[in-house]
């Protein structure tokens, strides 16, 4: 094989409403580190250096198109992050009033999953994979 892919870099979240989707990323611990205006975009990063890029062109709907209707198009479904201290960030999303749309569940003994919903229904998956 010529390449060989090392590594996630980021993944491009569309969003309708730059302040609330901040303000909801940055209770997941991401904050603001590029704001590139003429892509209606940022990035944001967190602690352990994990980007986000939000794409603030988004058109507001009350269902997310890849997740919520009968048909079933084509397209990226969901973002799956590996966190540590999972009791911690299920303690912090019910602080922050945040409800999990799925979870926790145990997949194939190799991990436990919560899924929540960003303001327009974006789907995030959380990770706590067993040693």
């Amino acid at each position: 094989m010529a390449f060989q892919v090392t590594a996630y870099e980021h993944v491009g979240i569309r969003v309708t409403d730059r302040d609330a989707a901040r303000e909801f990323y940055g209770k997941l611990g991401w904050r603001e580190a590029i704001d590139l205006p003429e892509h209606h975009a940022n990035e944001m990063v967190n602690d352990a250096g994990i980007y986000i890029n939000l794409i603030f062109n988004g058109v507001k709907r009350d269902r997310n198109i890849l997740q919520d209707e009968p048909l079933k198009y084509p397209g990226v479904t969901h973002v799956a992050f590996v966190v540590k201290e999972f009791d911690d960030l299920l303690a912090m999303l019910d602080r922050e009033g945040i409800p999990l749309s799925g979870g926790p569940y145990i997949y194939s003994d190799r991990r436990r999953v919560i899924f929540v919903r960003d303001p327009d229904r974006n789907v995030l998956e959380f990770n706590e994979v067993f040693a």
